[in-house]
């Protein structure tokens, strides 16, 4: 499989960059192809200007200010994501790369009165996500998890009809033990193993 591993986390010596390392490691050992982009490290900038917006109905126009991601989305098969969930949600780097990549035309097909969006992402038969939230399970179920939300409902809606979704959060992981984010790091290896 060909892997993408969009990773979004500013500090470098975070256990969402130690994730990030097993994921890669293991996706290499397990015969895959993997390539990452790092929004932080590559400074991508996640909001969207006037010209952008005006130009993000028009095909190929559209594509320009992104070309380099919309490669690499259109390369992959599949598309891992890791991030600290922030007020039960996305990172605001992380919501930009969505907003500004997953663009009309390239990546869905804008949905009209007679049909809803039509998916363009076809190459894509797997979307896993692997955050940390410093709430607890339950309050994270009870506000509803956005984050997740968007991505193995909406991201996935543009992506190959069968595709297949893992999902793993570390929840408290301001007040984890050493003991639980190693047993995480267990599951997160298992879960790439399978893929």
């Amino acid at each position: 499989m060909r892997a993408l591993v969009v990773y979004c986390h500013p500090n470098p010596d975070s256990f969402s960059a130690h994730i990030r390392d097993v994921i890669v490691t293991t996706l290499v050992e397990s015969g895959h192809e993997a390539q990452v982009i790092d929004l932080y490290d590559e400074a991508f900038d996640p909001v969207m200007g006037l010209d952008e917006r005006l130009g993000y109905h028009t095909p190929v126009e559209n594509e320009i200010p992104v070309a380099e991601h919309l490669a690499r989305i259109r390369w992959c098969e599949g598309v891992i994501f890791i991030y600290p969930t922030w007020w039960f949600g996305l990172p605001a780097m992380l919501k930009g790369w969505l907003d500004r990549v997953l663009i009309p035309h390239a990546t869905f097909t804008m949905p009209t009165e007679s049909r809803p969006m039509q998916r363009q992402l076809t190459n894509i038969r797997t979307v896993a996500v692997f955050t940390t939230c410093g709430a607890p399970w339950w309050q994270s179920k009870l506000i509803g998890e956005p984050g997740r939300r968007t991505l193995l409902r909406g991201f996935r809606a543009i992506c190959n009809p069968i595709c297949r979704t893992h999902y793993a959060a570390l929840y408290k992981i301001d007040s984890s033990s050493q003991d639980r984010r190693t047993r995480h790091v267990g599951k997160v290896r298992e879960i790439i193993t399978r893929l």
